[in-house]
């Protein structure tokens, strides 16, 4: 498998610093690696899900499983949307969606404080600080609200490791997202950075098909719900069963 080598462009600055850093470690001119986080990172034993039925049964007193009518990989505005036409039976109106969001990120806050099966998955807590002390800047790229995001993480402490990222409040769209994340990145860093000194982690096919419609590499982790045949189909440029391996590109 072979991996573009092109030169960051940028003006003066931290990328072309970063750059070079991994480059002497032969690590390439990958500078920012995006993380995924349900199923990548965290898993909230059934926080978010729980979090909708409870904003439905507030606010119309309807039962609202989630499950019944979204998708892995659908972002949070999809979800919400798709569950009130189902048990609505119309569309909801500005006023509606809004008071679901607020809702829905009420309860979230509780349901992931109250999850008994809220955990960090392996080599996460391990990796994503020597990711840093090894130079890479962290983002995200989650169909998550931004704010629903920062929610999950919190209770594990991650959100320190993050500075930037793409979100579904971002765009329905997970390929959008994430070059949404691509270009905040490039924010951060204070010049262009080019798609192939980004980096992908998830833990689904829309994980990989999203990175690789937005130009970059992915690594794939059967972490969750798929397994490492099915990640291999997805077209994944690398597939490991957990994170505690670290990341194969960025192997010295």
């Amino acid at each position: 498998m072979t991996h573009a080598q092109s030169e960051i462009s940028v003006g003066p600055g931290s990328v072309a610093d970063a750059k070079a850093s991994t480059a002497s470690k032969g690590r390439g001119t990958t500078v920012a690696v995006l993380f995924d986080i349900d199923g990548t990172l965290i898993v909230t034993d059934g926080a978010g899900a729980r979090s909708w039925e409870l904003a439905f049964a507030d606010l119309w007193e309807v039962e609202a499983d989630i499950s019944n009518y979204s998708d892995t990989g659908m972002t949070d505005p999809e979800v919400g949307r798709r569950t009130f036409e189902a048990v609505m039976g119309r569309s909801p109106s500005a006023a509606e969606f809004s008071r679901l969001l607020e809702r829905r990120m009420h309860y979230l806050t509780q349901t992931v404080a109250e999850s008994s099966g809220y955990r960090i998955l392996p080599g996460v807590a391990e990796l994503l600080p020597r990711l840093v002390e090894e130079g890479y800047v962290l983002g995200l790229v989650t169909g998550n609200l931004e704010a629903a995001a920062h929610v999950k993480l919190s209770r594990a402490g991650l959100n320190r490791f993050f500075s930037f990222g793409g979100y579904g409040s971002d765009s329905p769209d997970r390929t959008e997202v994430t070059r949404m994340a691509m270009r905040r990145g490039s924010v951060v860093f204070g010049g262009h950075v080019p798609p192939e000194a980004f980096l992908a982690v998830g833990d689904t096919p829309n994980d990989v098909e999203a990175a690789h419609a937005a130009g970059i590499t992915c690594v794939a982790v059967a972490s969750h719900k798929y397994d490492m045949e099915q990640l291999e189909a997805s077209g994944a440029d690398w597939v490991i069963p957990s994170l505690e391996q670290g990341l194969p590109p960025l192997s010295a």
